[in-house]
C-alpha cells in the first residue's frame, strides 16, 4: 500500500471512529443530564451496539493493514502522523487483548451502573450499589490481566489515565504531600479562624445560573462552542473541539459550590477548545491525560478562581445577583473562599486539604484492585481512612463512599490525577510568571495573556506529546512537587497570618 493511500485510509478510519464515539458521547451526556431514568436499558443496548462497531473498526483486518503499511514508511511520516501510529498501536494492542463481547458488555454495564449509582446516592444505600461496583472491579482486574499480564494490575489502571504513572511514583508523591500538608493544616487549625457564615446566604437558583454564564465569559470561554448543564456530580464532556459541555450542581445555600465547579470545569473546557483545528477527527484531538487535564481545571479553580484579584473582579457580579453579599467586602469574601478545614465532601474541599481526600481514594483503589478488601468492607475502610487522614466521622454512605461518580463510570485509577494535576498547576504558575503578569491580567478582567500562554505550551499540542514530555517542556525542567507544597505554604501562611502567630 502506498503511503498516500495508507494516510487517506487512516484519515477515513479515524473519521468513522470519531462519528461513532461522537454518538456514544451524546448518548452518555444525555443519560447523565436530561434523559428519563426509565430509558437506561434501551440506551445501554444502543451504546453496546455502537461500542461493538467501534471495536470492530479499531481492531479489524483493515485497521491492521493500514497500520502495517504506515509502519513501513515511518521515516517518511510527519511528527503528527508518527504519533498517530504510536497511539493506534497502543490502542489496538489493548483492545485486541479484550474479547469483543467483554468490551461491549462492559460499556453496557457502565450505562446501567450510572443510573443505579444516582439512585443509591440519593437513598444513601451502598448495598444497592455494591454488586455493580464488584463487577466493575472484576472487569478492571480482568482487563489488566489480558492487556498487560506482566504489569501490576493497579499500575495498569493508573496508566489508563496518566501514561507512565505507577504506585511507586504515587507513594512517593503522596508521602511528600502528607509531610508538608499535615503540619501546615495543624498550624491553620490553631490560628484565629475566618468568618464564613455569610456564605450560606440564600442565592436563588436562577441567579446562580446567570452567574455561571458570567463566569464562563470571565475566564474566556467562547459560548458558541461550550454549553452548560446541571447534574448530580459535575463533569465536562468534549464531543469535538467545537462542542464542549460543562456541567454543575446548584445549592441555593452554598453558591461557592457551583461557582468553583463552573470555573473548574471551565478549565477542562478551555483545554479542549484550545486544540488545533487540523487535529479534528484524528486521534491527536483532545487532552493527552487526566493529570494534564486536571492541571488546567485545578489551575483555573484555585490559582485563578480563588485569587484575591478574581474575587475582586467578580464581586460586582455577585452583589448584583445577590445584594446581601454587598454587606461584606471583597477581602472578606476572598478569605472566606480560602478557608482550610477538614471536611467530608471532596468536591467541596478546600485547596489545602483536597489532596488528603485523594489519598483516601488512592488507598481504596489499591485495595480494591489488589483484592485486599471485599466490596462489603469498603464503606468501613472509607470511614476509617477519613477518620485517620482528615479526622472527620462519616455519617452516611451518601456523604461517604457514594459521593463520587468515578467508580460507577469505571474510573478506577483516575483519582490520583487530581492531586498530580494540582501539583502540575503550581509548577506551571511558577513558569508562567516568568513572562506573564498573571494577577495583573486577572485584575484587568482580561485572561487572554494567561490563556494564550497555556494554549502555546499545553492546549495546542492535543495528544501529540506524551504527558511527561509535554509537562517537562512547559515547566522547562522535570516535575518537582515542592512547587506545589511551597505554593500551599505561602498561600495559607498569608491567608491565616501564620507568620504573625
Amino acid at each position: 500500500m502506498e503511503l498516500s493511500e495508507a494516510l487517506k485510509k487512516l484519515n477515513d478510519l479515524e473519521a468513522k471512529e470519531f462519528a461513532y464515539n461522537h454518538a456514544l458521547g451524546i448518548l452518555s451526556y444525555d443519560g447523565e443530564t436530561s434523559a428519563p431514568k426509565g430509558g437506561a436499558e434501551p440506551r445501554g443496548r444502543t451504546m453496546g451496539i455502537l461500542s461493538g462497531e467501534v471495536y470492530k473498526l479499531s481492531t479489524g483486518e483493515e485497521a491492521m493493514r493500514i497500520l502495517d503499511a504506515l509502519r513501513e514508511h515511518m521515516d517518511e511520516l510527519s511528527e503528527g502522523d508518527r504519533r498517530r501510529v504510536e497511539l493506534r498501536e497502543k490502542s489496538m494492542r489493548e483492545l485486541r487483548a479484550i474479547p469483543q463481547e467483554e468490551y461491549t458488555g462492559y460499556q453496557e454495564l457502565l450505562n446501567e451502573v450510572s443510573a443505579v449509582w444516582h439512585e443509591a446516592k440519593v437513598k444513601s444505600d451502598y448495598p444497592m450499589f455494591e454488586p455493580y461496583l464488584g463487577k466493575i472491579i472484576d472487569a478492571n482486574r480482568r482487563f489488566a490481566g489480558l492487556v498487560a499480564p506482566d504489569m501490576d494490575p493497579y499500575n495498569y489502571c493508573l496508566d489508563q489515565y496518566e501514561e507512565g504513572l505507577t504506585k511507586e511514583r504515587c507513594d512517593e508523591f503522596f508521602g511528600e504531600l502528607r509531610r508538608e500538608i499535615v503540619p501546615l493544616l495543624e498550624r491553620v487549625k490553631a490560628a484565629p479562624q475566618i468568618e464564613t457564615g455569610f456564605l450560606s446566604v440564600d442565592f436563588p437558583l436562577e441567579d446562580q445560573r446567570k452567574l455561571s454564564n458570567r463566569l464562563m465569559e470571565r475566564i474566556g470561554i467562547d459560548r458558541r462552542y461550550c454549553g452548560i448543564g446541571e447534574v448530580e456530580h459535575p463533569f465536562t464532556t468534549n464531543f469535538t473541539k467545537w462542542d464542549v459541555r460543562i456541567t454543575t450542581n446548584y445549592d441555593t445555600r452554598n453558591f461557592l459550590s457551583s461557582l468553583y465547579s463552573v470555573v473548574h470545569e471551565g478549565g477542562h473546557a478551555l483545554y479542549e477548545l484550545g486544540g488545533e483545528d487540523r487535529d479534528m477527527y484524528t486521534s491527536l484531538c483532545g487532552g493527552i491525560s487526566m493529570g494534564v487535564h486536571e492541571s488546567q481545571s485545578r489551575f483555573y479553580e484555585n490559582v485563578i478562581g480563588r485569587s484575591r484579584e478574581f474575587i475582586k473582579l467578580i464581586y460586582p457580579d455577585l452583589v448584583l445577583l445577590c445584594p446581601a453579599l454587598g454587606e461584606h467586602t471583597p477581602e472578606e469574601l476572598y478569605r472566606a473562599a480560602n478557608v482550610a478545614a477538614p471536611s467530608l465532601i471532596r468536591t467541596e474541599a478546600d485547596e489545602l486539604t483536597y489532596s488528603l481526600h485523594i489519598m483516601v481514594r488512592y488507598e481504596m483503589e489499591k485495595a480494591m484492585i489488589e483484592g485486599g478488601v471485599k466490596t462489603g468492607e469498603l464503606p468501613d475502610m472509607w470511614n476509617a481512612l477519613y477518620k485517620e487522614y482528615l479526622g472527620v466521622d462519616v455519617p452516611d454512605a451518601r456523604r461517604g463512599i457514594l459521593q463520587d461518580s468515578h467508580w460507577s463510570g469505571g474510573g478506577i485509577g483516575y483519582f490520583p490525577s487530581y492531586a498530580l494535576g494540582s501539583a502540575y498547576g503550581a509548577q506551571l504558575l511558577a513558569k508562567m510568571r516568568e513572562s506573564v503578569d498573571i494577577y495583573g491580567a486577572i485584575a484587568a478582567g482580561d485572561l487572554s495573556p494567561v490563556n494564550g500562554w497555556l494554549r502555546e505550551h499545553i492546549w495546542k499540542y492535543g495528544r501529540l506529546k506524551k504527558p511527561t514530555e509535554l509537562m517537562e517542556a512547559a515547566f522547562g525542567g522535570p516535575f518537582d512537587p515542592h512547587y506545589y507544597t511551597d505554593y500551599l505554604q505561602r498561600k495559607f501562611t498569608e491567608v491565616y497570618g501564620l507568620d504573625k502567630c
